[in-house]
């Protein structure tokens, strides 16, 4: 989740990408998205296992700033909110 263009950021994790998403949108989770507007998805990944995607979030989570924007901007160029079109 995202502010805006190369803004906050946020990495979680969840087993409902599409009602996290939401409640993220619509201010309904209270946290750190709420508190620096993050509400925009701008990148997502999917893994067959809570295991693999809870791994997978640590190791996000320590990457730098930077790296995170690097991976998102590859990912979503455009930094466009990919909600709508979420493909799972």
């Amino acid at each position: 989740m995202a502010s805006r263009y190369k803004g906050t950021l946020y990495v979680g994790v969840t087993s409902n990408l599409i009602g996290r998403v939401y409640q993220h949108k619509n201010d309904l989770a209270e946290g750190f998205t709420k508190k620096y507007d993050c509400k925009k998805l701008v990148y997502y990944e999917v893994y067959p296992t809570m295991e693999e995607a809870i791994t997978r979030e640590k190791k996000m989570k320590v990457k730098g700033r930077a790296k995170k924007i690097e991976i998102v901007t590859k990912f979503n160029p455009g930094w466009k909110d990919l909600y709508e079109n979420i493909s799972l």
